[in-house]
């Protein structure tokens, strides 16, 4: 080992990887890619990296009980920009949409129980939530645990009971809004299947590589 990748090694023990900038996608994404959880469904709190720090922090108390059925977080190295903007101006027929300059974000099905965010995992996307929140592209992709014995035989948004998608849609309808609220904050225009799905990642996945180019070229030379 040459002295360069020496150190390299040794720093990877010193400090921690940033979730969003300093973790790769994966090599076979979109099809397989890793997927950083902030929240779980047990969580009181909505729980949300800072984007400074890579820490995850408290964003805001679960003020009602709505709760998120999923495990729910981002995948690295993605960004909500431009090209996710106008792909969902494609489909939805909408105008002056944005992306809501956020990684993408996910929402993981898996039979096991895992108590607490923080955590990498490997998933499989089989579908996505087209959202609109305060004129910004907000998509959640809807995927799988690699390997999970119960969920990982879905393999498309078409393997989903309908009430497993009702109830998601639910919670991202609301989870902003007060109980008499008379006008939402989100919008959901359509859910779409795995290879609309992966398309959206390979947008995001763009759109990260043309605003955070310098730190791109950095990671791969770090690697």
């Amino acid at each position: 080992m040459t002295k360069s990748k020496t150190s390299r090694s040794l720093m990877g023990l010193m400090f921690r990887a940033h979730p969003w900038h300093g973790i790769s996608i994966g090599e076979e994404a979109p099809g397989i890619l890793n997927a950083y959880i902030e929240t779980v469904p047990s969580d009181t709190v909505k729980y949300e990296m800072d984007k400074n720090t890579g820490l995850l922090r408290v964003d805001r108390p679960q003020k009602f009980s709505n709760i998120c059925p999923t495990l729910y977080g981002f995948i690295p190295q993605t960004y909500c920009s431009t090209r996710v903007a106008e792909f969902c101006m494609q489909k939805s027929g909408r105008k002056g949409i944005v992306g809501d300059d956020d990684p993408l974000d996910i929402c993981v099905l898996t039979e096991k129980i895992i108590p607490h965010g923080d955590i990498l995992l490997r998933a499989i996307p089989i579908g996505g939530i087209r959202m609109i929140d305060g004129g910004e592209a907000d998509d959640k992709i809807i995927a799988v645990m690699n390997h999970d014995a119960l969920y990982g035989r879905w393999k498309d948004i078409a393997d989903c009971p309908q009430g497993f998608l009702d109830r998601l849609q639910h919670y991202f309808l609301t989870y902003k809004d007060l109980p008499d609220a008379k006008k939402r904050n989100c919008e959901i225009t359509s859910l779409y299947n795995c290879k609309e799905a992966e398309e959206v990642i390979r947008r995001c996945q763009e759109d990260y590589q043309k605003s955070f180019a310098e730190v791109l070229k950095y990671f791969n030379s770090h690697r």
